[in-house]
């Protein structure tokens, strides 16, 4: 391949990511999936993959070209995900784009579900169909990590959103934590709300702040599911945070008849096993991948948001930092004391954001990310 072609490949591929992004909080438990097809220097039609039962993006597109009159026959095809080989909810796109005859399908990443990895390419290649791979492969998983994360480790990619003071504080020795941080920046965490499946917190935080967790400043017709991590089932019936949407109540105690009235407010109670006297982690990581969680974004006390991390489970941190200085206060997480330096946990910074007047950081975990990079071979 010229590079030209690989230019022009790496301009469409990044174009067809963005229209990818812009599904960004409706495709759950579907990964984000957007096709362009090109031909002559021009977009023929686009597409992006609807909420779960509707089409993909590969139909999308292809429905809008017969809609206009284009024939796609010998055009370049974009998609940002191996085109799925099995009937699921709809049939499988694969199909389709065999049906319409291009030159070329250009991909950036295969798509992890055993029900497809690699088939949807070698179907295509068995046409007589050009095949390219790999094109900003990286880009295309930073777009759908839960996917990968839940199909090839069977857990959702967890990330912990933090509020700070620039001295580590998350609030006062009171427990005064509103607000930290201005406007701006919780509007900006209320994306990160949209995008997730699930947003997280602890029974303490309820107990303390009674939040709604629910997404006020994005327009989104998916709600997130809201989750608490109570060990010991001791949360108001009355929170706030149950409305009537589906939420869930991750615990270690047995209590049918407070389960019962919950269930009338539309909450599912979920026993898991304990681990040092608490929820285990894992086994509840475990148990939403099983139930087609692929992220999950945590707001929680510094109680929780310790025992995450010492339970191997945080993938991202959010911090939002504030240009305050509070003094003595609640720091950031509770992890215990450390014997040597190499028992760190390690982060990445991946990029900062001026959230006026705040700071948004974000940190990737990189052997986590290094190891779905490794499984897909990217």
């Amino acid at each position: 391949m010229n590079t030209g072609q690989v230019v022009d490949d790496e301009r469409w591929m990044r174009e067809a990511l963005r229209l990818a992004e812009s599904v960004m909080y409706i495709t759950a438990p579907n990964p984000r999936v957007a096709c362009l097809i090109v031909r002559g220097g021009q977009v023929l039609a686009s597409g992006a993959t609807q909420p779960a039962g509707g089409p993909h993006a590969e139909v999308v597109a292809l429905r809008q070209a017969a809609g206009q009159g284009v024939d796609v026959a010998g055009a370049t095809v974009y998609v940002t995900l191996e085109p799925c080989s099995h009937f699921g909810r709809t049939p499988p796109c694969v199909d389709a784009l065999i049906a319409a005859r291009p030159a070329r399908v250009v991909i950036a990443m295969s798509d992890p579900n055993p029900l497809v990895a690699g088939q949807g390419i070698a179907r295509l290649k068995a046409a007589g169909i050009a095949v390219a791979t790999g094109v900003c492969a990286q880009e295309a998983l930073s777009v759908n990590p839960g996917f990968v994360a839940r199909m090839t480790r069977k857990t959702p990619w967890l990330w912990l959103k933090l509020a700070a003071s620039l001295d580590g504080r998350i609030a006062l020795p009171d427990g005064q934590s509103q607000w930290i941080t201005g406007p701006a920046a919780r509007a900006d965490g209320h994306h990160w709300r949209a995008r997730s499946c699930v947003v997280l917190t602890g029974s303490g935080t309820v107990l303390a702040d009674n939040p709604q967790l629910n997404v006020r400043h994005v327009e989104t017709t998916r709600t997130p599911i809201k989750a608490i991590v109570d060990t010991r089932f001791e949360v108001d019936e009355n929170a706030r945070i149950f409305d009537g949407t589906s939420a869930w109540i991750f615990t270690c105690a047995s209590n049918p008849e407070k389960a019962s009235r919950l269930a009338g407010k539309n909450v599912r109670v979920v026993q898991l096993p304990s681990a040092g006297g608490r929820v285990d982690l894992q086994a509840m990581l475990r148990w939403l991948g099983e139930h087609d969680v692929n992220e999950v974004h945590v707001e929680a006390g510094a109680k929780l948001s310790g025992a995450l991390l010492q339970a191997q489970c945080v993938d991202e941190l959010l911090l939002y930092m504030a240009p305050v200085l509070l003094g003595e206060g609640m720091g950031m997480v509770r992890m215990g004391t450390l014997q040597s330096l190499a028992q760190a946990q390690r982060f990445e910074f991946l990029d900062t954001k001026n959230v006026s007047p705040d700071l948004r950081i974000r940190a990737r975990h990189m052997d986590r990310w290094n190891a779905l990079l490794h499984v897909l071979q990217l």
